[in-house]
């Protein structure tokens, strides 16, 4: 694969990060952090995965280890050679491994992970001079939706923490309330 050809369309990228975007959306629905990947091979996608670390309890069902699966599956290969990873996230250390011991040529991300992000951000392992093979990545194709998804997605968990809190302050305050009033309820004095 010639990566400089698709470093220099950025039209590409962003097409092709629609479709991660339209995966995250999924993982979004079912109550998961919003992250989508898509594996793109000769003009066509041959790989999907959204996070579901929730909903299977496995650490590793991020997005990119779900959509390397399904593309070594249908290729065939575990070898990733002539493929481009498209992820709305900055991938972490476990896919940075993946993505190198799979042999992609390319990733790009939507948004940089300052907390975890292994393609620049905190480390580069995509081009960790140790390894035998190195990943080049672009960062940033469509970075405000796929960080607004993320920030809106964290926004409404937060609002919802907060709201739970306060329906069961608001509880505990009642029955409290209602074991002073009446002396015959357990827990009464």
């Amino acid at each position: 694969m010639d990566v400089s050809t698709l470093e220099s369309d950025p039209l590409i990228h962003e097409y092709w990060m629609r479709f991660a975007i339209e995966e995250a959306r999924k993982a979004e629905a079912i109550g998961e952090v919003p992250i989508g990947a898509v594996i793109v091979r000769g003009g066509e996608i041959v790989g999907r995965g959204y996070n579901l670390r929730e909903t299977t309890h496995d650490a590793t069902a991020h997005a990119e280890m779900i959509a390397i699966r399904e593309a070594s599956e249908r290729i065939g290969a575990w070898r990733l050679l002539d493929c481009t990873l498209y992820v709305t996230l900055e991938p972490c250390p476990m896919c940075a491994g993946a993505i190198v011991q799979g042999r992609v040529p390319l990733v790009v991300y939507g948004t940089p992970d300052p907390k975890a992000g292994c393609a620049g951000t905190l480390m580069n392992l995509l081009q960790e001079p140790r390894f035998n093979h190195r990943t080049e990545s672009i960062e940033g194709v469509l970075q405000e939706e796929c960080s607004a998804l993320l920030s809106d997605f964290f926004r409404g968990l937060r609002q919802r923490l907060k709201e739970r809190k306060m329906l069961l302050k608001a509880s505990e305050s009642v029955a409290s309330d209602k074991k002073a009033e009446d002396p015959e309820l357990p827990g009464s004095e």
